[in-house]
Parts: C-alpha cells; sequence; structure tokens
C-alpha cells in the first residue's frame, strides 16, 4: 500500500516581488530623498520640499499609523472601534507631558513648573508628573499608558461578549468621558487648551529644520515597520484565527479555540500603535488638547480604513493619505464644506465602494485580465478561483469547515 507523506503548504512570503520593491521605493523616499529636497535643494528650486509640506506628511504619516491600527481591529479581526482617538491622545499627552518639563524655566513665568499650573496658583507637580522629565520612562509610558487601558477596557467587554454595534457605541462613550475629563483644570492636563509652546527635546531645539527632519524620517520608518509587521501579524497563524473570528466567531468557538485572548490581544496592539501614533504626532504639530480625543477624530479613523479598504494593510495607508489631503486643501478653499465632504465620501464608499480604493483598483486588474485573455481566445485562470468583480479569493469547499 503506498502511502504519501502529509506535508504543510509552504509559507508565503512576506511580501511579493513588487511590493518589496515598493517598500524599498518608500523607504528611499522617507530616509534619503525627503532630507535631501528640504535640507539641500535651495528654497527657490522647483524641487525643493518645503517645511509645511514636511510637517503636513509628518502629520499624515502618524495618522496612517492610526488606520493601520484600525485595519488590524477591523478590517482583520471585525471589531469596529469608534475610541481610538483615545489611545492616540493618551501617547500625545505622556510625550507632550515630557516636553512640557523640556521647557524648564524658560516659560513666560520663569518657573520649573509649567506655565498654566503656575496661572492656577499650583505649589508643585502632581503625582503623575514624577516620571516625565525622563525620557526612556516616557517611551515606556507611551507604550504601557494606552496598552493598560486598553487591556482593562477590552478584557471586560470582550469577556462580557459586547460586540457590533454596541461595542462601537462603548467604545465612543468611554472616549468622550475620557475627553471631558482632561477639560478640567484640576486633572493636571492643561485643561482647554492642554500643553503647547514646546521648546526642546532631548535638551535640544525641537523647532529647527534638522531636527523637524529627524522626527519625519522617525515617522516614516516607524510606519514602514508597523506594515511589516502587521503583515507578519495577519500572515501567521495567529492572523488566520483572527479572521475566522472576523468571519464566524461562534464556529471558531466549536472549533476549540477561545476568542478572548485573540480580541483582547489584538485590541492591545492596536491601541499601542495608536498610542505610539500619537507620541510622534505631538512634537512635529507642536499642540495637544482634549480636543484629539473628540469623537469626529475616532470616526475619522474608521473613514480612512473603509476609503482606502480594509483588510489589506495597504489600503488604509492609502486611505489616511487620500483623506488628510484632501482635508488639507479643502480646509483652506472650501472650508465650510468639508465635513459634508467627509460624510458624503463616508456615504458613497459604504454603498458604492465597499472595498475601498485598493478593492475597486483589484476589481479594474481583474476584469482587464480577463478581457485581455479574453481576446487571445484562451482561459484567464482555470485554477485560480478568483473572478472579476472580486477583491479576494473565495474558499474552496474543503476550506470552508476550517475555522483558522
Amino acid at each position: 500500500m503506498n502511502t504519501k507523506q502529509f506535508q504543510l503548504p509552504a509559507h508565503a512570503p512576506l511580501l511579493g516581488r513588487k511590493a518589496w520593491t515598493a517598500f524599498l521605493l518608500a523607504l528611499i523616499a522617507v530616509g534619503f530623498l525627503a532630507p535631501l529636497l528640504n535640507l539641500w535643494v535651495p528654497v527657490g528650486n522647483p524641487l525643493h520640499l518645503s517645511d509645511f509640506a514636511v510637517s503636513l506628511i509628518g502629520k499624515i504619516m502618524c495618522y496612517a499609523i492610526c488606520a493601520l491600527a484600525m485595519d488590524l481591529i477591523w478590517g482583520y479581526t471585525g471589531i469596529l472601534s469608534l475610541g481610538h482617538g483615545l489611545f492616540f491622545a493618551l501617547g500625545g499627552y505622556v510625550m507632550g507631558m515630557y516636553l512640557m518639563r523640556q521647557i524648564g524655566q524658560d516659560g513666560n513665568y520663569k518657573s520649573h513648573l509649567p506655565d498654566f499650573m503656575v496661572f492656577l496658583d499650583w505649589k508643585e507637580l502632581p503625582w503623575h508628573w514624577t516620571l516625565s522629565d525622563s525620557f526612556v520612562a516616557t517611551l515606556l509610558l507611551v507604550v504601557l499608558v494606552p496598552g493598560f487601558i486598553a487591556f482593562v477596557f477590552g478584557y471586560f467587554a470582550f469577556r462580557s461578549r459586547i460586540k457590533g454595534v454596541y461595542f462601537s457605541i462603548i467604545t465612543q462613550a468611554m472616549t468622550y468621558a475620557a475627553m471631558l475629563l482632561f477639560f478640567r483644570n484640576e486633572t493636571g492636563f492643561g485643561g482647554n487648551n492642554g500643553f503647547t509652546d514646546f521648546k526642546r527635546i532631548l535638551d535640544l531645539p525641537i523647532a529647527t529644520p534638522g531636527m523637524r527632519m529627524v522626527l519625519f524620517v522617525l515617522t516614516g520608518l516607524t510606519l514602514l515597520g508597523f506594515f511589516l509587521f502587521s503583515r507578519w501579524l495577519v500572515s501567521s497563524k495567529y492572523g488566520r484565527v483572527l479572521m475566522a473570528i472576523r468571519d464566524a466567531e461562534t464556529r471558531v468557538m466549536f472549533s476549540g479555540y477561545s476568542p478572548l485572548p485573540y480580541k483582547l490581544s489584538i485590541w492591545v496592539i492596536s491601541a499601542v500603535m495608536c498610542g505610539i501614533a500619537g507620541a510622534l504626532y505631538v512634537p512635529q504639530v507642536g499642540i495637544i488638547n482634549p480636543g484629539e480625543m473628540s469623537a469626529a477624530n475616532s470616526i475619522e479613523m474608521a473613514v480612512w480604513a473603509a476609503v482606502g479598504g480594509r483588510g489589506t494593510l495597504i489600503g488604509p495607508i492609502v486611505g489616511a493619505f487620500l483623506v488628510n489631503g484632501a482635508k488639507s486643501w479643502l480646509t483652506v478653499t472650501a472650508p465650510e464644506f468639508w465635513l459634508y465632504f467627509l460624510g458624503a465620501l463616508f456615504i458613497v464608499v459604504t454603498l458604492y465602494l465597499p472595498n475601498g480604493v485598493i478593492g475597486l483598483l483589484r476589481t479594474r486588474q481583474g476584469w482587464l485580465k480577463y478581457f485581455r485573455h479574453s481576446r487571445e481566445g484562451g482561459n484567464p485562470d482555470p485554477v485560480s478561483p478568483v473572478k472579476p468583480g472580486m477583491t479576494d479569493p473565495q474558499p474552496s469547499t474543503d476550506q470552508k469547515g476550517g475555522a483558522a
């Protein structure tokens, strides 16, 4: 009796050849081309990259990290969060506290306390400012504070099996409650004005072109690093379980998997990513206030992921650049119409582009391939289950029974 040894399928590569090429081009653009065009090309030259463009692109790259985090939790796990603006703001506030301590006695009141504390007649720093003068402690807290809040909230929410629109409403309520808390002056977070007027980071001037470019490059490298990390994550067995939870959580439970640790871990990972994005955002923009916790900001993160294409990783990044680029242009040319445009965009994407911009491009490529092969008189692809109009391969009959 002849028996064939069972072999597992080969693990798919992290990125394809074209994707690696695009990744390396993005790496060169962030690490070499942008500094060259901004710092060494003269201002009058058409190729010069202005300081405004550097700040704008750096800010959008921070938003792209949040969009990537949203894709992990929504696109791959099926959990729509309307509260990730809280984690973004928490990371920003932790970095803002350090930057406020870096001002030293160069503030308006020449005190070792931040100006808003002197104005409120505070005599000493509150307890939660204890480690704010240490850069190493700040880096740790940027990760630990959003991660801890996400863990506590997620544990009780997922343990109670709250899901769907109810979970989305609760996350939005949590963010709104935190925003009201941070608006209060007695909390020690600057009240309505928040933190601003930063002067130094690591005892170096923060407003110089060189420091601005360092923060830009660091943000770009972080975005690229998180993209590779996310790609590795969703390509692993862990990622396949996440997608199984998204598609049929009950069947995952019947197959012997507990969804709680998977949902909780990806929830914490996405929160930490938003916290790091907020920490990179604050020194580039120069301000952090409770407005970053507004419901609109969290909803915009979902819009970026939806516009670009959920469950694609690259789609939310594209969506963040498209939406925020349009926002930057419309808020100057027609500021009164920006919110109408955002609402209309989300409605159009929901109704006519459920797979986003990336899904539209993939569908178009599928149709072009189909018609090209049809003209040649051949079968487009007799083996592949992908047909024109579909963005992802459909599972075969024997694959549909698997949970992960």
